[in-house]
């Protein structure tokens, strides 16, 4: 019998139905809108029912201020396991000499790169954020903005690529404490080793932003920023198909001062049955099936892509590298959220994101989460004609939406 996401959530509502019937409610309508519409949020993932398992276990109820063997409350023993599993297989995975599993998100990871390496004021080197960079990396907005002076590069003009003799010449220029590698709709990979030649020759740290790339990196679908990052920050979830929650890979020269910035500079008493969760899907991850995952999720973003441009769209960089896509919906005269209010219409979800050298807002998209569900080139050059059908306005959202609920049905993210 086929386990949908929909018979998952009932268990669990048949539990809250009884206690708070309201919320049961909640649970199970997400529950059918993850299952019947197509999830292409770049950020996105289905976790596996182990790693579900974990996060609805009685580690919950544990507080565990500290790390294993040095916590500040009692009754530890059990999830001192949990979490040195979950750094020995983080380690093992990425080939880090350190891991750290405790941050809450990837905005926390970051948090405590900078809280270890440096301090308010200093000058740090990032992608712009209206090239594709992070809140973290600047953002007046955000702490990062607020605390340090960011100096922003770019990328080039005609090809969507960053712009290395910009970043070669602002770093000569600034002399940064610290250059930031990363973005949340860079396409393309990311040359770590031209980073690090940069930031050696202005004695400056590299701190990779991977939360997006380390799942392709896990799967040996992405080059590692391990060997030459000073301090790797990451999500858990996204392609790595984890829980929510952040990570930081680096030295073992770095650890303590790294450990120290996580608790107690920025964080509290760690979640204890997210790091099971985590440890769940690193154990997933270094098998030889999250490989072939990771690698048809690119093949699958590459056909989405190629489909895409096939009927027109503007794709940034022309194609990509990775699991996520970002298109220009100018030549449509509309705009992104217009473009993502009319797929979500046909239960299509995407997000908006800003575009290099553009007045309008682009869209990213993924194939982390239909790739998951089995999805492979066939259905996203499907997926790609549908969207362009819809936003020509050839196709109308009701009957665009039972498309979407025949295809998502026969790819359900949990099958038996």
């Amino acid at each position: 019998m086929s386990v949908t996401p929909v018979s998952v959530a009932a268990a669990d509502a048949d539990v809250l139905r009884r206690q708070d019937p309201e919320m049961a409610e909640v649970l199970l309508g997400e529950a059918t809108r993850q299952a019947s519409t197509l999830q292409l949020s770049a950020a996105e993932n289905f976790c596996s029912p182990a790693v579900l398992a974990a996060l609805g276990s009685p580690l919950a109820n544990k507080y565990a201020e500290g790390y294993p063997g040095a916590r500040h409350h009692g009754g530890c023993e059990i999830v001192d396991v949990a979490e040195r599993l979950a750094v020995e297989r983080a380690k093992r995975l990425f080939g880090a000499e350190h891991a750290n599993v405790q941050p809450h998100s990837g905005s926390s990871a970051v948090l405590a790169a900078y809280a270890a390496l440096l301090r308010p004021g200093d000058t740090v080197l990032a992608l712009g954020l209206t090239y594709g960079g992070h809140l973290t990396h600047g953002s007046p907005a955000n702490f990062s903005g607020r605390w340090f002076d960011f100096v922003p590069y770019g990328v080039d003009a005609e090809t969507g690529l960053i712009d290395r003799e910009q970043v070669r010449a602002l770093a000569r220029s600034h002399r940064p404490k610290a250059i930031v590698c990363g973005s949340i709709s860079y396409p393309r990979h990311i040359d770590y080793a031209f980073f690090r030649e940069v930031a050696d020759e202005v004695g400056a740290y590299l701190i990779a932003d991977a939360a997006h790339p380390l799942g392709l990196v896990a799967g040996g679908a992405a080059p590692s920023p391990v060997p030459y990052a000073d301090v790797v920050c990451a999500t858990t979830h996204k392609v790595l198909r984890g829980p929510r929650g952040g990570m930081i890979l680096c030295g073992g020269e770095l650890a303590e001062r790294v450990d120290r910035a996580v608790f107690p500079f920025t964080q509290g008493g760690a979640q204890m049955h997210t790091i099971a969760a985590k440890a769940v899907a690193f154990g997933e991850a270094a098998t030889p099936a999250f490989s072939a995952y990771a690698h048809q999720v690119v093949a699958n973003a590459r056909a989405l892509a190629a489909r895409l441009e096939k009927e027109g769209l503007v794709v940034t960089t022309g194609g990509t590298d990775t699991h996520l896509i970002t298109f220009d919906p100018a030549s449509l005269g509309m705009g992104g959220r217009e473009v993502r209010g009319l797929l979500a219409a046909g239960g299509i979800v995407l997000d908006c994101c800003a575009l290099p050298h553009a007045d309008a807002r682009g869209l990213r998209l993924g194939t982390a989460a239909v790739t998951t569900q089995g999805m492979r080139e066939e259905e996203m050059a499907g997926i790609g004609a549908l969207m362009a059908s819809v936003l020509r306005g050839q196709v109308e959202g009701k009957r665009a939406r039972e498309e979407v609920r025949e295809l998502a049905t026969a790819f359900p993210p949990y099958p038996g």
